[in-house]
């Protein structure tokens, strides 16, 4: 029987690369307010803001329904509202910590009750090397991926008895929408700074989200592997 994984932000970027992956030996479920834009087979789309609890109870009750069971939460819904602290509104202070803390601890919440019963499960929490390391202009997104952190590590000492991993994944700059709205010049300049000299690709995070899922890596719990490069040896 195939188990079942459920990701969050899985409709665009690094979420639809882990899905991709992730379907060809489990069956799918989908939080997000985007439709996926290539829909994936054996897969459970549902329209949901993880900032919003009642949204993710209810969300989590019909993926229970569906498919029986949630063995899998990869936890990578995620926005940035960038500014200088100085400058930056409540809101987008607000609504970053929302989307980005937030949801993931309604969806661990949630999930984590399922998993208990099921006596077992693997919680992936997609954070960043902007929350260890923290950037100009991102205070907002570097407190709550670094509270991401902070939070693996407690979930992971809370659940370990209930069979139950935790562990956070730090991308560095990957390929997605979001780095592509960058200047070319901005670019070249970032790359100059990674060993490895690129740009990630989805492909490399949704590999590692694969390979933490399975039960080959059932010992590696409250961990944060980061995936950038190399960038952050320097910074």
């Amino acid at each position: 029987m195939k188990s079942v994984a459920l990701i969050t932000g899985g409709g665009k970027g690094i979420g639809a690369s882990i899905a991709e992956r992730l379907s060809f030996k489990n069956k799918i479920a989908i939080f997000d307010i985007n439709t996926p834009d290539t829909p994936i087979k054996e897969s459970l789309f549902l329209n949901v803001d993880v900032s919003v609890s009642d949204q993710v109870k209810e969300g989590v009750e019909k993926v229970v329904q569906e498919f029986g069971r949630i063995d899998i939460l990869v936890n990578n819904a995620g926005i940035t509202k960038d500014g200088l602290s100085i400058r930056m509104s409540d809101s987008d202070w607000q609504r970053v910590l929302d989307i980005n803390l937030t949801g993931v601890f309604y969806c661990c919440r949630e999930v984590a009750r399922i998993m208990i019963k099921q006596k077992g499960g693997r919680i992936i929490n997609i954070t960043s090397i902007i929350g260890i390391v923290g950037n100009i202009g991102q205070v907002n997104y570097s407190a709550s991926k670094g509270g991401i952190i902070a939070l693996t590590k407690s979930l992971a000492k809370e659940l370990a008895s209930r069979n139950i991993t935790v562990n956070a994944i730090a991308p560095g700059f990957i390929d997605t929408e979001m780095t592509k709205a960058l200047k070319d010049e901005i670019r070249v300049e970032i790359s100059k700074k990674i060993p490895l000299g690129r740009f990630g690709k989805p492909e490399d995070v949704a590999s590692l989200v694969e390979f933490l899922s399975e039960d080959s890596t059932s010992y590696i719990t409250g961990e944060t592997i980061v995936i950038d490069g190399g960038l952050s040896l320097i910074l």
